[in-house]
């Protein structure tokens, strides 16, 4: 007998590189995942690997990620980027999956920027919801699906832990790439907007903090949102921080172990 465990995986740009570096320590610690939830960066991070990539793939992936394969300009109305370039390599990189076929189980959070709520992936195309899911609202074009505009899934819950609670796990670990800074240099639109998500983000967390039995916080320094030129360093910092966290994680484990053997002896003793 063992916990089921989930990991939810959140946005923040390029620093979301990090959740790579996290997945590569829980599988060196054999620490199993069973369910996988992701926003924006963290959807695609998890959706490639439940589509079975490797986190050796993953990291290789992470150094090739370069602007040219996924930005597709367009005379902005709702957005500066398509997003139709990023769709078709995500279908390609995901193997042209559905999300219900990929394991371990994943599940993709976006924005209803109409009705202002939550909407949660659990099948269906998985390009279609990661592209959802990465929509940084006034950068890419938002997704229209049905009576639906689909942004980013971090502007309403930037890390997810409550889906993977919802999955079936009894331990959850949130991955948390934010970082606020109050010294950023802006100066670009592109800047703009990302701090103001950040901020955004920031003051919601104050009102209702994440509530993981784990919380893993790679960013412990000011990195880019947007710079994926420095994708190992980002990895790195996943890596070390979450190894950090691996006596905590095995402690919950094990304490969870106990608490089901004393129910399963209390009931073998109410029987006698």
């Amino acid at each position: 007998m063992r916990p089921k465990i989930g990991l939810a995986l959140g946005s923040g740009g390029a620093r979301g590189f990090a959740h790579i570096g996290v997945l590569k320590v829980l599988e060196e610690e054999n620490i199993p995942i069973d369910y996988l939830a992701g926003s924006s960066m963290g959807a695609l991070v998890a959706a490639l690997y439940g589509a079975g990539h490797s986190v050796a793939n993953l990291e290789r992936f992470a150094t090739l990620f370069k602007r040219k394969y996924y930005i597709d300009f367009t005379v902005p109305k709702m957005g500066f980027i398509t997003g139709k370039k990023v769709t078709e390599l995500i279908r390609i990189l995901s193997k042209h999956k559905k999300i219900e076929q990929l394991s371990p189980s994943v599940q993709i959070v976006a924005t209803d920027l109409l009705k202002g709520e939550r909407v949660i992936f659990k099948e269906g195309s998985v390009a279609q919801a990661v592209r959802a899911s990465i929509s940084i609202p006034g950068i890419f074009v938002p997704v229209k699906m049905g009576d639906t505009l689909l942004v980013d899934g971090g502007v309403i819950e930037r890390v997810p832990v409550s889906v993977t609670k919802e999955m079936g796990a009894d331990i959850t670990i949130a991955s948390d790439v934010s970082f606020f800074s109050t010294n950023k240099e802006i100066i670009s639109i592109y800047d703009v907007i990302l701090q103001t998500i950040d901020i955004m983000e920031r003051e919601v967390v104050k009102n209702r903090e994440v509530d993981a039995t784990i919380m893993i916080k790679p960013m412990v320094k000011q990195v880019s949102a947007i710079a994926f030129t420095n994708v190992e360093e980002y990895i790195a910092l996943g890596e070390e921080q979450a190894r950090k966290q691996i006596p905590f994680i095995q402690h919950e484990i094990e304490k969870w172990k106990e608490n089901m053997d004393g129910h399963r002896k209390k009931g073998e003793d109410e029987d006698k």
